[in-house]
This record gives structure tokens, C-alpha cells and sequence, in this order.
């Protein structure tokens, strides 16, 4: 049985990593590469780094930030923020990052996923996606509309409708960070989640709304993830990642042990 990853995220601001509730009211929470190497050291299984700046300022991911992760853990991780191009997506590759991480580009131009996993194969590809629950069905059959630029424009794309177009088009994994569930630590959005990962033939991440333990053995078994993002629950101490892992082992849910 393939084991469930747990991937720490790290959203970055001007050179140091912050956190806080739908893109809002941010604080300060350390040094990208120091908690890179702790983590890695830690046992978590991949990283993921978000520059959420990078595009409202007009360029591209910190390459520097990228390489010196790349130098400081043993473990793969991917980036996004601030990708723009085919060019972009090289020059994470070539620093050191094994994913990169396309959202709002991809929503305003799907060739960017079709190009990118011709050139660098899909297992480079993620689709970032930021769904929001609406009521209005006739026109959003799954129940969730894609939003874009940090939730702050919606689309009228249908959530489920999107992801298994971009799995046509090549990505190779989709993560499905829920806007109602962002930051709020109260658990992942179950209903969301299980309909991509039971809809797609890619691994599916689920993002937005861990608080503890039992939200990741949830989203794992009822929500069939194949791999969950954290952030506030390790960033803050409250958890290790191996509390996280023995707890989810005792659960029942496959991880896997580096210790």
C-alpha cells in the first residue's frame, strides 16, 4: 500500500516565511531555509514553498531562496509564485526544485501545463487550485468555483471541471487548497477532496484546514488524499512531524517512518 506524505508549506514573503488566514493578517514565523532543514531532518516527506508575492510584484520566484533549500534538505519540494513562463519553470527545475506549482497562470493560460509537461514531464507539473463553495449548482455542478490571484477573483470555472482538464492537459498532480477552509484549522474541506481524488488518475493533495493529527487521518481515509500540506500546526510547535506520523500509524493510515 503506497504510503500518504505529509508536506510542510511554507508561504514566503520577502525572504521569510508567514502565515496567516485566507492571505491575510500575516505574521512573521522564520528563516524559509533553517525551517527547510528542520523539517527535512524532521521526517516530513516533501516540502512545498509559495513566493506570494513574487507575482503581484512583477517577478519572478526568489532563485536564490530556491537553491539554498535545494542545498540544505535531502527531500523533494516544490515551488511556486511568481512562474510566468516555460523559461521560469527551467530555472526553478535547474535550482534544485523537483515540482513547480501552477494556479492562477494555469486558469489564464492551460497551454502553460500542456507545454510544461511536454518539456519537463508531467511528474514536474502541479495544479494549484483554489475552489470556493457557492450554491449555485446548475452552473457549478460540483459545488465549488475556481478563484485565482490569492482568492480574490473568482473565474466561473467549475472546481471538478478544471481538474480533470488539467490532467488532460498533463499535470501530473493537483493540490485542492479549499478558500473556506484556509488557515482556519478546523479541519479539510472532506467533501471537496474526495471528489477530485476519486474523479482524477493523478495524486491528489489537499490543502487548507489542518489543526491536528486526526484532520490529516480524516482527509486520508474519508477525503482519499494522497498526500496533505500543514503549515500553522507545525509552524507554531504545537506538533512534530512525528507526532503527526505516529499518531496517523496508530490510526491506521500509512506513512511512512523515518526513524
Amino acid at each position: 500500500m503506497l504510503t500518504k506524505r505529509i508536506i510542510p508549506c511554507k508561504d514566503v514573503r520577502g525572504g521569510r516565511v508567514t502565515k496567516g488566514v485566507r492571505f491575510q493578517n500575516n505574521v512573521d514565523l522564520g528563516d524559509p531555509v533553517a525551517m527547510a532543514a528542520a523539517y527535512s531532518s524532521g521526517g516530513c516527506d516533501e516540502l512545498v514553498f509559495y513566493d506570494i508575492t513574487a507575482s503581484a510584484e512583477g517577478r519572478g520566484i526568489d532563485l536564490g531562496m530556491v537553491r539554498a533549500v535545494a542545498g540544505a534538505v535531502n527531500i523533494p519540494f516544490a515551488v511556486g509564485g511568481g512562474i510566468s513562463s516555460l523559461a521560469d519553470i527551467s530555472a526553478a527545475l535547474l535550482a534544485g526544485a523537483e515540482k513547480v506549482s501552477v494556479n492562477s497562470l494555469a486558469v489564464l493560460d492551460p497551454s502553460i501545463i500542456s507545454e510544461g509537461a511536454k518539456a519537463f514531464g508531467s511528474q514536474c507539473i502541479v495544479l494549484g487550485m483554489d475552489p470556493v463553495k457557492v450554491d449555485d449548482t446548475a452552473r457549478f455542478p460540483s459545488g465549488y468555483e475556481i478563484t485565482i490571484r490569492g482568492f480574490r477573483e473568482r473565474t466561473g470555472i467549475d472546481a471538478l471541471e478544471w481538474a480533470l482538464r488539467a490532467e488532460a492537459l498533463g499535470a501530473g498532480e493537483i493540490v485542492v487548497n479549499s478558500v473556506d477552509a484556509d488557515g482556519g484549522r478546523s479541519g479539510f474541506e472532506l467533501n471537496l477532496t474526495r471528489l477530485v481524488s476519486t474523479s482524477v488518475g493523478v495524486p491528489v493533495v489537499a490543502s487548507g484546514g489542518a489543526g491536528t493529527p486526526r484532520h490529516l487521518a480524516e482527509v486520508f481515509t474519508a477525503g482519499r488524499a494522497d498526500a496533505a500540506i500543514v503549515a500553522s500546526m507545525v509552524h507554531t510547535g504545537q506538533y512534530t512531524i512525528r507526532q503527526i506520523k505516529e499518531s496517523l500509524r496508530e490510526a491506521g493510515v500509512p506513512v511512512r517512518m523515518k526513524w
